[in-house]
């Protein structure tokens, strides 16, 4: 597995939490399983000037960052996105005729307008395999849903032989925020008393495949389980 940086993006003060504006990266992952080539995410997709001048984006072109790992588009089988926002589809239009994985409600979400820029999404040749639920794609290889910041929202967990690896896109904004949602969990089954913060339902689902890392789209920062 190859992270790919695909740019940058100012998040607004209106949207981080704190009242200052934080710089995210865009980030995506080319995965190698068994000689076969698989992308995670394809970078900020190009979006009308008020978007644009709302995030302020840079974009690294998604054949570059391919190139630096020795790989072109010609050379991915496989397409999944975590969700359809233009942050995580900019490369999409690259792969006419490649199978692009996605959860049957994120696809509806796509196309009932107002959600992405549509143009990212019905391109041109576009082949859209829709999941509902989780997915086996090959021998170790699984899809899970993981809504919250989208309906459709998944991630994919690769089961290697040196342990459990989840890209999990942006189930949450950093690692931070995941290893908060992992400790209330925690908390929650050693019986810890009310008032706790309710996690999601899918994380324990996650928690039990006993990740070993757990990677994002917008941080750098990668999530470990606590030694012990």
């Amino acid at each position: 597995m190859r992270r790919l940086d695909l740019g940058w993006f100012v998040r607004p003060n209106s949207e981080t939490g704190d009242g200052r504006p934080r710089v995210e990266p865009a980030l995506a992952y080319l995965v190698d399983h068994g000689g076969e080539l698989l992308l995670f995410d394809t970078g900020i997709g190009a979006a009308d000037p008020e978007t644009d001048a709302h995030y302020r984006p840079y974009r690294r072109p998604l054949a570059a960052a391919l190139g630096d790992a020795g790989v072109t588009t010609a050379d991915i089988a496989l397409v999944v996105n975590c969700h359809l926002h233009f942050d995580h589809i900019g490369g999409n239009p690259l792969f006419p005729g490649t199978p692009l994985l996605t959860q049957r409600a994120e696809l509806a979400l796509a196309r009932g307008g107002g959600h992405t820029v549509e143009e990212l999404v019905d391109f041109p040749g576009a082949v859209f395999e829709e999941l509902d639920g989780e997915a086996e794609l090959r021998p170790g290889l699984w899809i899970l849903p993981t809504p919250g910041h989208t309906a459709g929202h998944q991630s994919l967990v690769l089961r290697r032989p040196d342990g459990t690896v989840i890209l999990a896109g942006q189930t949450h904004t950093s690692a931070s925020d995941f290893a908060a949602a992992e400790l209330a969990a925690r908390a929650r089954s050693a019986g810890a008393g009310e008032p706790l913060p309710e996690p999601d339902p899918w994380v324990e689902r996650l928690l039990a495949l006993d990740p070993r890392q757990v990677l994002f789209a917008h941080d750098a920062a990668v999530w470990e389980p606590l030694s012990g």
